[in-house]
């Protein structure tokens, strides 16, 4: 299998221009990329496939989004001939639940698998990859009806991470939240991935990109890691 997971789309250069490289190595020539448009609430999906084809086109990628195709049976289609399957951020619940009411959730996972598309996601797209979503930091506003998720991965992802603490400031931080998952989860490793960064996936290989360093969490332990060869903790 063949992976990208980004914690974030948005920088001050512009829309994923900061993970071009990156999705141009991943992409290996590939063409054309299928389109996930369904973690998009606030934003419509015509609107979020017109900013990801501008985004893909300075690498040689033209996209088609998956909304497109208004049957489940077309949309299944689409995913089974992809060549690259794109899973664009927004809410995660939403994402998930649009994704299995449409059934796809089997179509993408054996189409990666069988290394016959490689997946690129973001943000919620980075957490779809995961074993479940309870690993996001979106707000619950729709039921997908389970948080299992794709399970191209070994681990959970917490993208846009970061643990700030604010004076005055009452509520847990991000660490203290993460730490509620890892206690009932203890064999479960997750990975803060801090904005700007990335993860690649080659079979069982793993590089962190980007330019911060990122934070494994697993039961009681927690441990930061740098940019390079990545190792799930033990």
């Amino acid at each position: 299998m063949e992976l990208l997971l980004l914690s974030n789309s948005s920088s001050d250069a512009g829309y994923l221009v900061h993970a071009q490289a990156a999705i141009r190595d991943l992409a290996a020539g590939r063409k054309t990329a299928c389109f996930i448009p369904f973690a998009g609430v606030t934003r419509d999906w015509d609107t979020y496939e017109t900013l990801v084809r501008d985004a893909f086109a300075p690498v040689g990628i033209a996209v088609q989004s998956l909304h497109r195709q208004a049957e489940p049976a077309a949309a299944v289609r689409a995913i089974e001939a992809a060549e690259l399957i794109v899973v664009g951020g927004g809410n995660t619940f939403r994402l998930l639940q649009c994704l299995r009411e449409r059934g796809l959730l089997a179509a993408i996972s054996a189409r990666v698998r069988s290394g016959a598309a490689r997946y690129i996601g973001w943000s919620a797209g980075a957490n779809l990859a995961c074993p479940t979503i309870s690993t996001t930091n979106d707000m619950p506003v729709a039921d997908p009806g389970g948080l299992d998720a794709l399970a191209l991965v070994p681990f959970q992802i917490n993208p846009h991470y970061f643990n700030l603490v604010v004076p005055g400031f009452r509520g847990e931080t991000r660490d203290q939240r993460l730490a509620e998952f890892t206690v009932l989860q203890p064999d479960m490793p997750v990975l803060g991935l801090p904005e700007g960064n990335w993860v690649r996936v080659s079979d069982d290989r793993l590089e962190m990109g980007g330019a911060h360093p990122a934070r494994w969490f697993r039961g009681a332990d927690i441990a930061d890691v740098q940019p390079g060869a990545l190792s799930l903790p033990r």
